[in-house]
């Protein structure tokens, strides 16, 4: 907690403990009072702020980009801020390189993804852009000029017809303006910068309800017979049967993960591994996925006539290419995926595998509870209900045989008489209420 000492001929001086526990002082010399007050207030803004790991409160941040040399060299003396000159000496480029470079525990397609973001950073305030020189309103900035950019801009090659230009969709700038947030985050940390300009900056709705798709067992199965070989259909199956991420999960399973008398597989999740208790879960082999399992089997065991490694991988022709592609995205599944399904005779969808998985996680959640769902698929239910859950066609069917609470097991509603529409005199109005032999008014003792 910051105080305020006065001391002999109107002379103040704020007093602090530090993040290392030492006290220090901030001689302000001849002031008054109250304005000694507003500079102990914004030390303890300061303090609360490294503390907690959250950002300066907008007052304490204008205050100290508006503060003379002379104050910033007391604050700058005691540890509170990084030198003013520091962090114009610091350029944009420069920050993002070395924030990426200590961002080693990121997966590679999270790396691509902050790649893309870092990309829009500079085209939008150049690489020699002083990272103190950028402020909030330039936040705003950056967000206006990823709703309005196009996704891909680069021009054609020789010979090659221009690309098309899609704009970003709106989950992605979303996406893009909180990863922006995340990079400056590290330079207030860091006190490289008083204030992050992109805390206020709101980028959009981050889950884009149109791309979503339910894959009904009637498309799957047309899908599944178009596939060229086992291995093909069983990675199809794994996705929209068992509900694991692809390509991730299925190449990163081996025989001894499939435990046929328990009737249940254990998935290796690249992409939560770093969390505590998340690198594997155990997933039912479920009816619908079991014969697509036995035929590659079958294939591995040479017709099941001698045992299988178990050191095996599950799918191996994805996962030798994925080896020597170095990571999953070389593994290029999208594109071989997009022609079986045209073959198929059917209309790809949006996010071919996510929309796989999701569908499967919307059925099961119809038989069991949410956690337990969530516990197999390898999300949360928070995660679910926002990218995952989705309204089918079935779910209107079944409403509508369900008869409302209260009318008679027809479905319809129990009707008193038609009167006129006056408005409308040729559409009649039903009047749907069980009023009994009463009529309308209620009886009371004093009529």
């Amino acid at each position: 907690m910051a105080s305020v000492v006065s001391d002999p001929n109107g002379y103040h001086r704020v007093v602090f403990k530090g993040l290392d526990g030492q006290r220090r002082p901030i001689r302000l010399g001849k002031c008054s009072e109250k304005d000694a007050i507003t500079v102990a207030n914004h030390v303890e803004e300061i303090i609360n702020a490294a503390v907690l790991d959250r950002p300066l409160a907008r007052a304490t941040a204008e205050w100290l980009s508006k503060m003379t040399p002379k104050m910033e060299a007391k604050f700058v003396k005691v540890g509170l801020i990084h030198p003013r000159d520091e962090a114009e000496s610091i350029k944009l480029a420069e920050f993002l390189d070395a924030y990426l470079l200590r961002r080693s525990d990121v997966k590679p397609g999270t790396a691509v993804f902050y790649g893309h973001t870092k990309r829009n950073l500079i085209d939008v305030f150049g690489a020699d852009r002083p990272l103190g020189s950028i402020t909030p309103a330039d936040g705003d900035d950056f967000r206006r000029h990823l709703q309005t950019q196009v996704a891909d801009s680069s021009p054609a090659k020789k010979g090659e017809k221009p690309a098309t230009k899609k704009a970003l969709a709106a989950a992605t700038v979303a996406r893009r303006c909180s990863l922006a947030r995340t990079f400056f985050k590290d330079a207030v940390r860091r006190k490289l910068i008083a204030e992050n300009p992109f805390d206020d900056v709101v980028g959009g709705p981050s889950h884009n309800s149109a791309r979503q798709r339910f894959i009904d067992h009637a498309i799957i199965a047309k899908v599944i017979d178009a596939c060229p070989n086992a291995e093909w259909r069983l990675l199809v199956a794994l996705s929209r049967f068992g509900g694991v991420r692809v390509p991730s999960e299925p190449c990163s399973m081996k025989w001894r993960d499939i435990d046929w008398s328990g009737n249940r597989m254990t998935v290796h999740s690249p992409k939560t591994e770093h969390h505590t208790g998340k690198a594997e879960r155990v997933v039912p082999i479920f009816p619908e996925l079991r014969p697509y399992l036995d035929e590659v089997f079958a294939a591995a065991s040479n017709g099941f006539e001698q045992t299988v490694n178990l050191d095996d991988w599950l799918l191996p022709t994805f996962r030798r290419v994925a080896a020597e592609s170095g990571n999953w995205r070389g593994v290029n599944l999208r594109t071989q995926f997009e022609k079986i399904i045209k073959r198929a005779g059917v209309s790809p969808w949006p996010r071919l595998w996510h929309n796989l998985r999701a569908s499967r996680q919307t059925e099961l959640e119809d038989q069991f509870p949410s956690h337990v769902v969530c516990a197999w698929l390898g999300n949360s239910e928070a995660i679910a209900r926002k990218h995952y859950l989705q309204v089918r066609e079935v779910d209107f069917q079944k409403a509508a045989r369900i008869p409302a609470r209260g009318t008679p097991a027809s479905g319809g509603f129990e009707t008193h008489g038609v009167t006129t529409n006056a408005k409308t005199p040729g559409n009649p109005r039903v009047l749907a209420l069980n009023v009994g032999d009463t009529g309308f008014e209620p009886v009371t003792s004093t009529v």
